[in-house]
């Protein structure tokens, strides 16, 4: 928790916009001097602060000769600040989708940097108004590595902006994306009198209000202010040297700075979990979407997921729906076919960009209905979270069939991809291997067993998805009478037309399932490694499964009873053969 903390509070001080502003609001050389004295002071309490400025190329020397005096005498002092890059022209990146484009204004900064002696070695950047950093613009990223070999940046935007005490980071692309916080100064609060609120409102910030709980609060905070705060009135200097010794004062906080990379690896040492980001659907927060590219749309965000498990027939439910007129499955992928397998993963890292690229632009987005099948979400711990995050409307469709057939046919099905813990192990051994069995053995048997323990795994589901959200295939069903299946599930989705299955689909007599139907009596089905004949499940190992399942199998009759579902046929089988109680 955040509260166990150590006394030790990490501050970094950002002046956004260096050279930007409008005439008469920008630095003069007293400006600068105040700077570099109330820097001064702030070491003797704060250890090796100092401002970190970014800046835009483009904008020096156009204010008035004063306040343009007043940007070479930043320069002329500049080996006394730390700094880092915005765009050239102040641009938001979220609008220029071609990284080369990108590039090139990144390029332009980094020439004006080196013309002027400016350090171009921080590794730290930040994007105007937090454009690209999240929702996350991979363009963006990719060119500030390309560039200026960016490694970390920061933003207020994630999860979202408010409330502030909820903001955390991240990592993408191998940039470290830090909170940022606000400290009650923008570009137009540069009067102390003119405060909004009246300056009582900043000085109760200071002293035991929203900018003093930030740093008590937060072990590290890196704060946005702009250059505007520190001419006029130099509410900027006034702010931090106040809070610095408001702190000092009645606190034992060690106040303290690091370099921008440096913090970010002490903040990931902290807080090791949030290296993960959790992808939130941008068009559900006005900010997010405000600053997401306009060529991208949530249209192209899919309307339900097959979560699997695997070997329930999730491949055969993926071809019948795409029979649909209305429905439109994911493209394949050229790695893991027709799963996309996001939220299951390392693709997950990749970002929603790399997600909605596997989808098309709906041509209606009320009628048409956008689907993916990963049959490993069902089964993987974070994989409901995560989906729930980005698609929290979604309905989410699971394929049951008896799991002690289901961990059989996988078993068989590592057999038929060589897997050597399958081929040199029968069935029983799978089921029987012990905590000193060779991890591949042990890794196969979890494979086998752990998804079937289906009620634990639906349960989870549970947590993020409404009871409604929910539609559970009967696998045994759908093999014998898809048609019926199909039905059900269009109603549950609410899709239209009805499609009638019952002339799409005919029974193949040599395949031994469904196929699509085709001209002539014919029969299109799916490959070669779907709907294989294999030995029967020896008698032992189907007591050893029986008796396993005997529990979750309860449980599942139990969360299905409370849910007000019906029993799968396959549960209803195993009810009246079993002494179950």
């Amino acid at each position: 928790m955040r509260l166990c903390l150590s006394l030790d509070r990490y501050i970094l001080v950002d002046v956004d916009d260096i050279f930007v502003g409008k005439e008469g609001t920008r630095m003069k050389v007293s400006d600068v001097e105040a700077l570099l004295n109330t820097q001064n002071k702030l070491r003797a309490l704060v250890p090796h602060f100092t401002f970190n400025l970014g800046f835009s190329g483009k904008f020096y020397h156009t204010g008035t000769d004063e306040e343009d005096r007043g940007d070479d005498m930043l320069l002329q002092h500049r080996m006394d600040f730390w700094w880092f890059p915005h765009m050239w022209s102040h641009m938001q990146p979220h609008l220029f989708h071609n990284v080369s484009v990108l590039a090139k204004q990144m390029k332009l900064n980094k020439i004006f940097a080196q013309e002027h002696g400016i350090p171009t070695d921080m590794g730290y950047a930040v994007a105007p108004h937090h454009s690209g950093v999240y929702p996350v613009h991979s363009q963006l990223y990719e060119a500030w590595k390309s560039v200026w070999s960016i490694k970390v940046t920061s933003t207020e935007e994630y999860p979202h902006l408010r409330p502030a005490r909820y903001r955390r980071g991240f990592v993408h692309n191998g940039i470290k994306v830090l909170p940022r916080q606000t400290c009650g100064l923008f570009t137009h609060t540069i009067f102390y009198n003119e405060y909004p609120g009246g300056p009582k409102e900043l000085d109760k910030s200071i002293r035991g209000g929203e900018l003093f709980l930030t740093v008590l609060l937060n072990p590290i905070s890196i704060f946005m202010t702009h250059l505007s705060n520190y001419g006029n009135d130099r509410l900027g200097l006034y702010t931090f040297e106040s809070l610095v010794k408001f702190v000092q004062c009645w606190t034992n906080l060690k106040l303290q700075t690091l370099p921008p990379v440096q913090l970010a690896d002490k903040y990931f040492h902290i807080f090791p979990e949030e290296r993960d980001p959790l992808w939130q659907n941008p068009c559900h927060d006005k900010r997010h979407k405000d600053i997401w590219s306009k060529e991208k749309t949530c249209d192209r965000l899919p309307k339900f997921l097959i979560i699997g498990p695997q070997k329930t027939g999730t491949t055969a439910l993926h071809s019948f729906l795409s029979l649909h007129p209305a429905i439109t499955s994911s493209f394949p992928s050229p790695s893991t076919f027709e799963e996309i397998q996001f939220f299951s993963g390392p693709n997950y890292d990749n970002g929603i960009d790399w997600y909605m690229d596997f989808f098309p632009f709906p041509s209606n987005i009320t009628t048409d209905f956008m689907f993916e099948k990963s049959a490993n979400y069902f089964d993987t711990d974070a994989a409901a979270k995560r989906a729930a995050a980005l698609l929290p409307r979604a309905k989410i469709l699971a394929v049951l069939t008896n799991p002690s057939d289901r961990a059989y046919s996988w078993y068989q099905h590592q057999r038929a991809h060589q897997d050597p813990a399958a081929l040199n192990n029968t069935f029983q051994a799978v089921l029987t291997a012990g905590a000193s069995a060779p991890e591949a053995l042990q890794t196969l048997q979890k494979r086998c067993l752990y998804p079937g323990a289906y009620a634990a795994h639906l349960e989870r589901w549970l947590q993020y998805y409404q009871q409604n959200q929910l539609h559970i295939v009967d696998g045994a069903l759908l093999r014998s009478n898809p048609a019926l299946v199909m039905e059900g599930i269009q109603r549950f989705l609410g899709v239209t037309p009805i499609f009638n299955y019952t002339q799409a689909l005919m029974y193949d007599e040599s395949k031994g399932f469904y196929c699509q139907r085709l001209e002539g009596g014919r029969s299109k089905c799916l490959g070669k490694s779907k709907g294989r004949k294999y030995p029967e499940m020896s008698s032992e190992a189907r007591a050893f499964l029986t008796e396993y399942y005997r529990e979750p199998n309860l449980e599942l009759l139990h969360l299905l009873n409370r849910l007000g579902l019906s029993l799968p046929s396959w549960l209803r089988q195993e009810l009246q053969s079993s002494s179950w109680s």
